[in-house]
């Protein structure tokens, strides 16, 4: 009798929040930052970065500005949450740092 194949882990995934009116800006930047080592994919309002470790969603509305980050474990979903939030910062510099409150979906 054969043991059934193993299943891949579901994906760990949380959604941050920070206020600021300069959201799509700032998405704008950093997919263009990240377009020279990563898959972006580029909206007016939105972005997703396909990063090694993970796939950053964002979006921007209504003074908001929206991180769903989406990794394989717990420990690349907290240093994924670094990576994005310091590299937002450095484009968010004059309000930096954004206050981003992180739920799990």
């Amino acid at each position: 009798m054969t043991q059934p194949a193993e299943q891949a882990a579901a994906p760990v995934r949380q959604t941050g929040r920070a206020a600021t009116a300069n959201g799509g800006k700032y998405i704008r930047q950093l997919c263009k930052h990240w377009s020279h080592k990563f898959q972006v994919e580029e909206g007016e309002n939105s972005g997703t970065v396909h990063l090694p470790a993970a796939v950053a969603r964002m979006s921007a509305s209504d003074g908001q500005l929206t991180v769903t980050l989406e990794t394989g474990d717990a420990a690349t979903l907290e240093r994924m949450k670094t990576v994005v939030a310091e590299h937002l910062d450095r484009f968010a510099f004059r309000e930096a740092p954004l206050p981003f409150t992180w739920s799990a979906e």
